[in-house]
């Protein structure tokens, strides 16, 4: 039961940007610094957004290492280490911690459907290969199984289960879960759209894709709900609803990238089965960039 008041606010899933194949060092390095200087409270990376299941193991240890040595210990990095085979989750996640990562974020296993007690010692044995904490990533929708909360409260009395990145879009979960764990367990949204309501039922941040292209916004909006002034935070989600959805018209991950490189802030390139978003879908994402204020 790791307990930590540094999980809090507007965490960016950071993408992974790349240049003719390669991994792009220094966009991403810039990427780290702009994020922080833009006000977002923590750093994801190697996660889905990050591109981790196309990524070589030494290219995602080289990721994750970049990132801790950019944010300079000025914001919390919970590093992406998860996977459907627990040998390798648990060397991902020594390696974070190794690199001088703050935390893990460790997804249920996908593809494979692990029952509830195949689930709870694949997190087990994360938890007794490190001495960091680790973020439970429940994402049924992606990974095919759903972490019970049940096994979830049984899996908060090890040492280092923190909190979870819940994108289970099911609001009632952050209730059940709070009267579950306490209000000490983290909570952490994985889904911009509904993470306004999320804090709302007690959630404690947002773990989130829309903020690589509006990290203030994001931001903003968690500090407006964490100091209870609701009438900011939805005059907030009022400007960003529209990205929220032009971001995930086609993969987030791809929707992120194109409004990145609308800044000038990353090339567009990802990697297949992933494509570059067509041709309506960045008029979309352009126009709502407009109607949040982020290019003119």
């Amino acid at each position: 039961m790791a307990t930590t008041t540094a999980f809090r606010g507007s965490f960016t899933a950071l993408v992974t940007p790349f240049k003719n194949g390669s991994l792009d060092e220094e966009a991403f390095r810039k990427l780290v610094d702009w994020q922080i200087s833009e006000g977002t409270a923590g750093l994801v990376p190697v996660g889905t957004t990050g591109e981790s299941p196309t990524l070589s193991h030494a290219e995602h240890h080289k990721v994750v290492e970049w990132c801790v040595q950019e944010a300079k210990g000025r914001v919390p990095v919970i590093a992406g280490a998860g996977s459907n085979s627990t040998k390798e989750a648990v060397e991902l996640a020594q390696h974070a911690e190794a690199a001088g990562a703050d935390a893990v974020l460790v997804v249920t296993p996908y593809y494979n459907k692990p029952t509830q007690e195949g689930m709870y010692l694949h997190f087990k044995a994360v938890n007794d290969a490190i001495g960091i904490p680790i973020i439970i990533y429940n994402i049924p929708p992606r990974s095919v199984v759903d972490m019970s909360v049940d096994t979830m409260t049984r899996l908060y009395e090890l040492k280092n289960i923190a909190g979870v990145k819940d994108a289970t879009a099911n609001l009632s979960r952050v209730s059940q879960q709070r009267h579950a764990m306490g209000p000490d367990f983290i909570q952490l949204s994985g889904e911009d759209m509904t993470a306004l309501a999320y804090m709302a039922a007690g959630g404690h941040g947002c773990i989130s894709v829309v903020s690589n292209v509006a990290p203030k916004p994001c931001s903003d909006l968690m500090i407006a709900v964490a100091k209870g002034d609701y009438a900011a935070a939805l005059k907030i989600q009022d400007r960003l609803v529209p990205l929220h959805d032009a971001v995930f018209k086609e993969p987030g991950v791809s929707g992120a990238k194109h409004g990145l490189a609308l800044l000038g802030r990353i090339q567009e390139e990802v990697r297949l089965p992933l494509i570059p978003v067509t041709e309506p879908t960045r008029a979309v994402i352009r126009s709502a960039m407009i109607h949040a204020g982020l290019i003119n």
